[in-house]
């Protein structure tokens, strides 16, 4: 089979989708960030699963925005690097997750408390720099990241505009999902993770199309 640069393109769709469906997937079976939960059978599953999540979604972010990118524009662009700057941070304090807060669990649990207190929203006790502000760069570019892509694909038009909307306004919603009990906030992520897979579907539908009447859609 030959590989082009449209087919490579359209490929990526498959990474959306299948980061998007991890995404949504997840947030009602996600383990709570507390100790007791980093040396179970669960929490590595679980975490194990977000750092795939982490990585297929850098790929199919990538795809969806060179399928679009001179329609896209600037705005396109901004989005997608601050898609990207969100999950390629996201990426780390997921692998720090999975491989070194079991490890540490037993011999520094201040640390540990003070590292999921970043993410559930009650700080520990030890001081631990700037993971703290980095964290807030991951949750500030994902949320206008989020919402200047999906503007940029509603006005570009290529990809379906519906999932595109869904994308924008689960990025507006997601601040206000801090006000709710950390339990609930994780079902803000369930709309961008089926915008996102959604996204990559029709990305991903196209290449197949295109095989199927045996013609190839040219990439704008």
């Amino acid at each position: 089979m030959k590989i082009t640069y449209p087919g490579l393109v359209r490929c990526t769709g498959l990474a959306a989708i299948l980061a998007g469906a991890i995404f949504a997937g997840i947030q009602p079976i996600h383990p709570p960030d507390m100790l007791a939960s980093v040396t179970t059978g669960n929490w590595a599953i679980i975490i194990s699963l977000k750092l795939a999540m982490c990585l297929l979604f850098l790929v199919g972010i990538a795809g969806l925005y060179l399928r679009q990118a001179e329609r896209t524009g600037w705005l396109g662009l901004a989005g997608f690097l601050l898609l990207t700057v969100s999950f390629w941070l996201q990426t780390a304090f997921v692998f720090a997750e999975l491989f070194i807060l079991p490890v540490v669990a037993a011999s520094t649990p201040a640390f540990v408390d003070s590292y999921l207190g970043v993410v559930n929203g009650s700080p520990g006790e030890m001081d631990i720099g700037a993971l703290v502000p980095t964290y807030g760069v991951v949750g500030l570019c994902y949320v206008l990241g989020g919402l200047l892509f999906g503007i940029a694909a509603v006005r570009a038009g290529i990809l379906p505009r519906l999932p595109a909307m869904v994308l924008a306004i689960a990025a507006i919603i997601t601040p206000a999902a801090a006000f709710l009990p950390h339990e609930i906030q994780r079902f803000a992520a369930v709309p961008m993770g089926l915008a996102l897979g959604w996204l990559g579907w029709a990305l991903w539908s196209e290449r197949a199309k295109a095989r199927s009447s045996g013609t190839s859609a040219p990439l704008i």
